[in-house]
């Protein structure tokens, strides 16, 4: 095989895959909206709740002074979305609940 037809190999069969990963139907987004149980997980793929677990994801603080509710990472219930979130995964997040990676919120002054 010539350089010239290796480059065109390797430049047409990477072009193919950008193409074909375009093609894919894109992933569906976990929505917080309408949701009225924050304790509700079964709309999570077995991907995210893994994920939470390995996070160390627990309902319940066993640190009390360590809760979600004031973690950085924290996403604060809103007036369309009556659960917490959470920047590192998906799904409700409840106030008391709390992980490994909890990290003190800094008050903005």
């Amino acid at each position: 095989m010539t350089r010239r037809n290796l480059v065109k190999y390797l430049f047409g069969s990477t072009g193919l895959v950008y193409l074909l990963s375009r093609c894919a139907p894109p992933k569906k987004e976990y929505n917080l909206e309408g949701i009225t149980d924050c304790a509700d997980l079964t709309g999570l793929s077995e991907e995210e709740l893994e994920k939470r677990k390995s996070l160390g994801y627990e309902a319940n603080t066993p640190v009390p002074e360590n809760r979600c509710d004031n973690c950085q990472l924290y996403l604060p219930p809103t007036a369309e979305r009556k659960c917490g979130g959470c920047q590192l995964f998906k799904g409700p997040v409840q106030a008391d609940a709390y992980c490994t990676y909890w990290a003190p919120r800094i008050e903005k002054v």
